[in-house]
């Protein structure tokens, strides 16, 4: 099942439950547009090298359509469209005024220097500069970006059109952004990982954790969590995992992470696995924070955790969904869980409309009530329904832009 037809087997789902027609179907599901451009650079050696990037606009009925930028070598057209898909329900989820989109550069990102990046930014936003835009389409931070192709964007941006930071999100704080955004992905799932735990009356002293992937968000999450006095027994990233039974000293792993250009390999205070055997630990919840589709029908069976949040877009294949459900495994969804990093985008988009600042204690506050009446709502609705958590959250964003699309008129 490719990355868009796992969104529509969910959407279906979900859509059987609220009873919607096959015309409204379709017209919810169809992406509003798709675009694929030529990215044409030079490279420092001189080479001449072409990549092909892409920007998916799904659905704008409740406001403009905001979606990551993703550079990775595995990019393609269906995982930009099932990405986009997701950020329409997951905006609509939170309930903040925003519809949804996702781009790609089909690159490996390590490959490249900093003017390269800074390269293939520039003339990426010379293609689809006249799509995108405040009241439009506003890009953010994905795999493989950061502040830094967020402040290349609106200074591109800018050329054309004229200032208006509000352009992008993900900005550096002295371009523009806003404090907590690097921080909020991560934040956002620690935040929801405690109150399913409260939900399901657990405690978070009581609570061992693995997480996979030690990124942004991972890592955000880890820290996270482990202030919250739960166990985090089990980190990872491209150089494997790294598990301690007694608890991984996480401060010490951000510092090792820190120097050593962002990589946790030869971190030796804890032992070395793999990644694969880092999803079937003995824990109390999981967290695959790394790429999609990591629990698959295959590993789903020997995953013990009773408790799954999905900080990554997508990491649990339907199959494995099914599988873990009738284990009686609860999974927070990704357009629940990983929802952090729109709403803090959308702090930020709504400080450079006002040009006035935030602070930090504000942008956590405001996260914190924002991800809390959406868990609730969520959390609510599953019980009400008799559905999952995942079907749950699907619901209530499908009504949402379901309401909102027959109110503006259709034809």
């Amino acid at each position: 099942m490719k990355a868009f037809e796992a969104v529509q087997h969910y959407f279906d789902r979900a859509a059987d439950q609220l009873a919607l027609t096959d015309n409204m179907r379709v017209l919810l599901m169809t992406p509003k547009r798709e675009v694929q451009v030529q990215i044409a650079v030079e490279r420092d050696n001189g080479q001449l090298q072409t990549f092909i990037g892409y920007r998916v606009q799904h659905d704008d009925s409740r406001g403009p359509m905001k979606g990551g930028l993703r550079y990775h070598h595995e990019v393609d057209l269906d995982e930009v469209r099932s990405l986009a898909s997701l950020m329409t329900w997951k905006t609509a989820v939170v309930n903040i005024p925003y519809g949804g989109a996702k781009g790609g550069i089909a690159v490996d990102v390590h490959t490249l220097s900093m003017r390269e990046r800074e390269r293939i930014t520039r003339k990426f936003v010379d293609e689809i500069h006249d799509i995108i835009g405040p009241d439009v389409d506003i890009p953010a931070p994905d795999m493989g970006t950061g502040p830094e192709e967020m402040a290349w964007i609106m200074n591109q941006h800018n050329k054309y059109h004229g200032f208006n930071p509000g352009v992008v999100t993900g900005k550096p704080v002295e371009y523009y952004g806003i404090p907590g955004r690097e921080e909020a992905t991560g934040r956002g799932v620690g935040i929801l990982a405690l109150k399913t735990l409260g939900r399901l009356g657990h405690k978070a002293e009581k609570t061992r954790v693995a997480i996979q992937g030690f990124g942004n968000v991972g890592s955000h999450a880890a820290k996270f969590l482990h202030e919250s006095a739960c166990k985090v027994v089990a980190i990872s990233d491209l150089s494997g995992g790294y598990y301690c039974e007694s608890g991984i000293d996480v401060a010490a792993a951000l510092h090792h992470a820190k120097v050593n250009d962002r990589s946790l390999a030869g971190f030796s205070a804890a032992e070395h696995i793999t990644n694969e055997a880092l999803l079937e630990l003995d824990c109390e919840m999981l967290i695959p924070a790394a790429l999609g589709g990591v629990i698959t029908a295959e590993n789903a069976p020997n995953v013990r955790a009773p408790l799954i949040i999905e900080a990554a877009n997508a990491p649990v294949r339907p199959d494995a969904d099914d599988i873990l459900s009738e284990r009686g495994v609860k999974i927070l969804p990704d357009i629940l869980a990983n929802a952090g990093g729109v709403t803090v985008s959308y702090f930020e988009w709504a400080q450079n409309r006002q040009y006035y600042n935030w602070n930090l204690d504000r942008v956590r506050q405001e996260l914190d009530r924002v991800l809390s009446a959406a868990f609730e709502e969520v959390w609510e609705l599953a019980h009400q329904q008799d559905v999952s958590l995942r079907t749950a959250a699907f619901m209530l964003g499908i009504s949402r832009v379901g309401r909102a699309t027959v109110l503006a008129g259709i034809t």
